[in-house]
């Protein structure tokens, strides 16, 4: 990796000595420990028995054990990985949509915007009705820790073109992703939004097709494997199918709104972001479905819980849809009769203010909070026999903290700590309203 910096090009942005995730140790930590953690959750809740509680050290002396290399790996599984990818990206040249710019990018001092095709939400659609008539996707249960490790080389192939080409002539950087450690930066990702072409974006690509739509897939899958094993489905997966599809399709249905996030505008395209769009998202985030079919309809709790849960999961996806359409909306334009007396905060950032009323005047990451309560009543739709299908809302809370906190970093220096400081006084919870 050391070697390329001293061939390639890549010089659009000066370096930086600016470490997250503990730097370069913490970097490498976490790449040798994502798959692990996958494998793990895998282990912890199999035919052969499932945690208890929170009794997570079960998995050590009970019925855990390491799986064997015949378990994780086959070219099947590979194949599958590798055409569902060129699945993606074949549709995302066949099918029409509209052609948009993005967010305004500094670069070097010269502002650009890039311009992307927006068809994501068609792309589902066209997925589901190639697939779904002519394919048995149970088999995606028998064979789910094999095909969660082919995206995991997958990932890892990808993020290792994805670092060589970073030192092509005239690759924009980001700023992050340009320390010179080639750990950290592999990690991080140092280009900024590599693409091949003019509208094939990769980062975006990753973002919202492959590990998105193939977990509505899997979902599905293990559905279609419990009514082959049981003759029915319990209401908690057909629940959870539901609505984290629902997840889904909302986010391909505003799929331009990810134009303006942390991901597209700032953060290289690297392990991290490759990793966990298309290995952590799928085999992670059907952790709940998963253990359905496993557990079986005798564990599945009463009626009466699986319509609380869902209660809990749709008001969470209110407060996050609305407060997502409301930022969206006053972003695209803010003379909009739904935005229009909204109370802003001038900042001197031309042509940005800050919402200090609406949902964000509640709190400054109320959206995160919606977000959490749906994923805390997907897990609660499995009953509370086990804390494996909690991990998701546990994980994720750490998550959104951090992002909260890197975000708050970021605008910290953007817009200057006296206007920052100013905009907190406003607005003084982070995301609960007069709790936290």
């Amino acid at each position: 990796l050391q070697f390329l910096y001293f061939i390639g090009g890549g010089k659009q942005m000066s370096t930086t000595t600016h470490y997250e995730f503990g730097g370069p140790f913490g970097a490498l930590m976490t790449m040798l420990s994502l798959p692990v953690v996958i494998c793990f959750l895998y282990v912890s809740c199999t035919e052969q028995g499932c945690v208890q509680g929170a009794n997570v050290q079960d998995v050590f002396t009970s019925y855990g054990r390491v799986p064997e290399w015949d378990e994780v790996f086959d070219l099947k599984s590979v194949g599958i990985v590798m055409g569902w990818m060129l699945y993606n990206a074949v549709l995302f040249y066949i099918v029409p949509g509209p052609i948009i710019h993005g967010t305004k990018i500094e670069a070097a001092g010269k502002p650009y915007h890039l311009r992307y095709k927006i068809n994501g939400f068609r792309c589902f659609w066209v997925t589901m009705a190639t697939i779904l008539p002519f394919f048995d996707l149970s088999f995606i249960y028998d064979d789910y820790l094999k095909l969660a490790f082919a995206t995991v080389w997958l990932s890892i192939v990808l993020s290792f073109y994805l670092y060589a080409t970073s030192f092509k002539k005239n690759a924009v950087l980001a700023k992050g992703g340009n320390t010179g450690n080639p750990i950290y930066d592999f990690f991080i990702g140092r280009e900024l939004n590599p693409r091949i072409g003019e509208l094939f974006d990769l980062k975006e690509l990753c973002e919202l097709r492959p590990g998105l739509i193939g977990w509505v897939l899997i979902n599905i899958g293990l559905l279609q494997k419990q009514i082959q094993l049981e003759g029915e489905a319990s209401w908690g997966m057909i629940a959870v199918t539901i609505l984290q599809g629902l997840y889904v399709v909302d986010s391909l249905y505003f799929e331009k709104a990810i134009l303006t996030t942390m991901d597209i505008t700032a953060d290289g395209f690297g392990f991290m972001l490759a990793f966990g769009d298309l290995a952590w998202v799928p085999f992670t985030y059907t952790l709940q479905a998963r253990y359905i079919v496993v557990t079986g309809t005798q564990a599945a709790p009463s009626d009466e819980f699986v319509l609380g849960a869902v209660v809990l999961s749709l008001v969470g996806y209110t407060i996050f849809r609305l407060s997502n359409y409301e930022k969206d909306q006053y972003r695209t334009d803010p003379t909009h009769v739904s935005v229009a007396k909204l109370k802003t905060l001038d900042t001197n950032v031309k042509g940005r203010k800050l919402l200090i009323s609406g949902w964000w005047g509640m709190a400054r990451k109320i959206n995160y909070t919606g977000d959490w309560l749906q994923g805390l009543g997907w897990s609660f739709l499995t009953g509370t026999g086990s804390i494996i299908p909690f991990f998701y809302p546990i994980y994720f809370f750490i998550l959104l903290v951090h992002r909260a906190l890197r975000d708050d970093e970021s605008c910290t220096r953007k817009y200057g700590i006296e206007i920052w400081q100013q905009y907190k006084k406003h607005v003084p919870y982070l995301f609960v309203p007069y709790v936290i």
